[in-house]
């Protein structure tokens, strides 16, 4: 759905996005991850013809976002970050004035705008002044402008900015329910939202892409060796003996935890899940388990070990 090759954008100048090259498959919702200032909406101003680039081709359903713009128009529907709503007109009557100017004729754009405010949930608000909706709502009437004219590739610049942690939920679950049927590519810097919603996420930082993946692969690269935490009520000494004759282990420390239980960080060889032996172990000799836990990294972790080498290079 989207490719994009060697892509720099220059303001008086500076480079506010360099020469990044990715691509997005039909179906999918992609996260752009990154602090402010990172390139995010400056990437997604070219990829919806909003601007021109300085440099490099994209494409979007095989059109040229530079030569054939009125085709990637057609095919993108875009929500920026500060969503620009007509406050004066109800609801309805936006929505249907959208959809004409998009080119759907009289009829469909009936369907259409009926469909997208079940869709948004903005049936029991469609005859309200959106100047008079709150913030949720407004989000809520961008989202059902993008997505209005049925378009392949549906672009939101930090869709949930501003919203209280009740719409943040329901907007999560209206975005998530897109994927499949429409490409969805969101842009944002708030991590649990790429967690949730996102099949692939892209990490941006000054200007660059520093990796691109699933939160899954993420996390396995910065794990690597599949370390375990086991807290097990056994004495110490026996511990390190079973520890030490056990050949898929490579590395094993042992914590004093409360009472009894001893907590034990557990590193294997060749990275394989080492559950299975440990409750094994612990069963057969009649030891308590109180946690068995393969060590893991959230998308905060992924990202400060992934940008911080870049920061400690600018300073």
């Amino acid at each position: 759905m989207i490719e994009v090759s060697n892509l720099t954008k220059r303001y008086a100048g500076r480079a506010a996005v360099k020469n990044i090259s990715f691509t997005v498959e039909r179906g999918e919702i992609v996260g752009l991850l990154g602090p402010n200032g990172a390139g995010k909406s400056t990437t997604m101003r070219v990829l919806s013809c909003f601007m021109p680039a300085t440099s490099g081709t994209v494409r979007v359903a095989g059109f040229d976002v530079f030569h054939q713009s009125d085709e990637v128009r057609r095919r993108i529907g875009y929500m920026p970050e500060n969503n620009p709503l007509y406050l004066e007109m109800r609801v309805r009557e936006y929505l249907k004035f959208r959809a004409r100017l998009k080119g759907l004729g009289w009829r469909k754009s009936r369907e259409r705008v009926s469909l997208v405010m079940e869709q948004c949930g903005l049936t029991d608000v469609s005859k309200r002044i959106i100047g008079q909706l709150s913030k949720g709502y407004r989000q809520r009437v961008g989202l059902a402008d993008a997505l209005v004219h049925e378009p392949e590739l549906i672009i939101l610049d930090e869709p949930t900015i501003g919203l209280d942690p009740h719409q943040i939920r329901s907007v999560r679950q209206l975005i998530k329910s897109l994927g499949g049927k429409h490409t969805v590519l969101i842009s944002t810097h708030i991590l649990p939202e790429v967690e949730m919603m996102c099949s692939r996420v892209l990490i941006m930082f000054d200007g660059k892409i520093l990796a691109s993946d699933t939160p899954e692969n993420l996390e396995r690269r910065m794990t690597g060796n599949g370390q375990i935490v086991a807290e097990i009520a056994a004495p110490v000494m026996s511990l390190r003996q079973c520890f030490s004759q056990m050949e898929e282990l490579a590395h094993s420390e042992i914590a004093e935890g409360d009472k009894e239980f001893h907590r034990c960080t557990l590193t294997p060889k060749n990275e394989m899940d080492l559950r299975p032996a440990i409750f094994a172990l612990a069963r057969d000799r009649g030891w308590t388990v109180r946690e068995l836990t393969r060590n893991r990294h959230s998308l905060e972790d992924i990202y400060v070990q992934i940008t911080r080498p870049h920061e400690e290079d600018e300073e």
